[in-house]
């Protein structure tokens, strides 16, 4: 060990542990707590990326991660910081998005009042959003805490994590953190662990599947084929069996009708997924026949749903196994492509009578929008129809708070999702969707955007209210309150952040505007009403 990199204070040692366990960038706010970890950010080799606002570095970390694959990781200050990141934090935890919040925290809370940003209990107040919250009351403890976050980001379900440490510990000396060792890995499912379960297949004449988003493989279309099976997948599924599988019901679980096609299947298999509210809108999912789990959290296999059978796997090995097991079977034969078809033209036509003039600019942006795009959505009814009608051609491409359901999240995500672009062997087109009311959230990292001179397509779809709400109040007869705000001319105002835009009055347009947008050498706010002709 170099007396050198003896003597670096713990704040900068993180920073330099990080960076040897494959952290390229952080995203943050520095403040007077915890600028003892920005001494060593740029000292590694790290890419700083300067949010306007603590929620907005937690969402890019989010943003980053899904599109890398990566962890994202944000440093914050003490108090307000912590708390601006929690909504952040609990959305990664509820989406299963490996982010990794950093901060610094007071030394005493018990004996002195009074200080700059203090709380009762900061560790706590974070623990209630991620996965776990620690502090760490010295250097091993601290290099401990960071070991096992990314570790367990491999080995289990990828959760949103909080390390504190305490100011004076930040900034005393510290030993050189420990070399990497070997990651952890998972243990992978034998041939002997889906023996009975391919023979449950074998006898099953109408085997469904459900793929969620932690249904990560490239064998679905190739197995489920082979097996004759039909499948749905959950909003964060999409692309999991790509577009063209005859067989595929598609992100249409929360149709009430999904019900039937359910209960019609004598085997249901569900892989990477907590069939939660989210994914259902009902109690129950549906089926009659045995239900089958597949998962990496064991919560999500003793749930409400009560399956018969349960595998603590992960979906790669799981359906690799699976696919050797019924390599001699024949395909079943219960489903009827056609039936299918019917099934999501009907479904279709539901989403678009709820929500009108949405599915053909859905339909018009899809024809352009390249398959490989990383697309970020907000709580917007666009976003609701485009999650029902639009086809994704392979998975981990659309990003949505699909769990915790925050406004604001698209716009940041977007731009660390542009990030991990640049920074990644594959060049891929960034496209934000976000409705007038959640872009206030989170406009002000417009900036960030501009600044990095990221290409992002950036459509706000501006319907004049908080229109989903309003449809709510109605129909449980509630006169329509709070539901419209003042909202300025979004085009200057991108204009004045140094962003491009466009209001295109026409279908064609807008594929035009878009097209142009993933070209530009900074974001293009595009400016959309339901208003757009075709």
């Amino acid at each position: 060990m170099s007396l050198q990199k003896a003597n670096r204070p713990l704040g900068a040692q993180i920073s330099h542990m990080l960076k040897d366990r494959g952290v390229d960038v952080i995203f943050g706010i520095p403040g007077v707590h915890n600028q003892e970890m920005y001494r060593g950010i740029h000292e590694a080799g790290i890419t700083h990326v300067l949010a306007r606002h603590e929620q907005g570095a937690g969402f890019m970390a989010d943003g980053y991660a899904r599109a890398s694959g990566r962890p994202g990781v944000a440093y914050v200050i003490t108090g307000p910081g912590v708390c601006n990141i929690m909504t952040p934090m609990g959305q990664a935890y509820s989406d299963s998005v490996p982010v990794l919040v950093i901060s610094s925290c007071l030394d005493d809370t018990a004996g002195k009042a009074g200080q700059l940003h203090q709380m009762l209990d900061q560790e706590i107040a974070a623990g209630t959003v991620c996965d776990w919250s620690q502090t760490a009351p010295d250097a091993t403890a601290a290099y401990q805490l960071v070991e096992r976050a990314l570790d367990e980001f491999e080995t289990a379900r990828p959760r949103s994590k909080h390390i504190q440490v305490p100011i004076a510990m930040l900034q005393a000396s510290a030993d050189e953190p420990p070399v990497p060792n070997k990651p952890a890995t998972r243990i992978a499912t034998s041939l002997s662990d889906v023996a009975s379960l391919a023979t449950l297949l074998d006898a099953a004449q109408k085997p469904l599947f459900v793929l969620g988003g932690g249904a990560h493989s490239t064998l679905w279309s190739d197995l489920l084929g082979h097996l004759g099976a039909a499948c749905f997948t959950t909003y964060a599924g999409r692309g999991q069996i790509g577009v063209n599988y005859p067989l595929n019901f598609g992100s249409s679980l929360a149709r009430p009708a999904s019900a039937d096609v359910i209960a019609s299947a004598d085997l249901v298999i569900a892989v990477g997924t907590e069939l939660a509210e989210v994914d259902l809108w009902r109690n129950e999912l549906g089926h009659k026949a045995p239900l089958v789990r597949i998962d990496i959290d064991p919560a999500s296999l003793s749930d409400r749903h009560r399956a018969q059978i349960k595998m603590l796997a992960d979906a790669d090995s799981f359906s690799a196994a699976l696919f050797k097991a019924c390599k001699d079977q024949e395909p079943a034969t219960g489903w009827d492509a056609s039936e299918v078809t019917k099934a999501r033209a009907r479904w279709r036509a539901e989403t678009d009578a709820e929500r009108p003039g949405i599915v053909p600019i859905c339909d018009a942006l899809q024809k352009v929008v390249p398959s490989n795009a990383m697309i970020y959505s907000d709580m917007t009814q666009f976003a609701y129809v485009a999650k029902e009608v639009w086809d994704m051609a392979q998975p981990g491409h659309w990003h949505h708070p699909y769990g915790f359901g925050t406004l604001g999240y698209a716009l940041p995500a977007g731009i660390g999702g542009a990030i991990a672009s640049r920074m990644g062997a594959t060049q891929k087109p960034t496209m934000v969707i976000v409705g007038d009311y959640g872009f206030h959230y989170t406009m002000q990292e417009l900036g960030v955007a501009v600044e990095l001179g990221l290409p992002m397509a950036i459509i706000l779809w501006d319907n004049g209210k908080l229109k989903e709400i309003e449809d709510s109040m109605v129909k449980a007869q509630i006169a329509p309150s709070a539901v419209i705000a003042r909202n300025p001319d979004f085009c200057k105002l991108a204009e004045a952040f140094g962003a491009y835009s466009a209001a295109p009055d026409t279908l064609k347009e807008l594929q035009t505007a878009v097209l142009r947008a993933f070209d530009a050498d900074g974001p293009t706010l595009i400016y959309v009403t339901p208003e757009v002709t075709s």
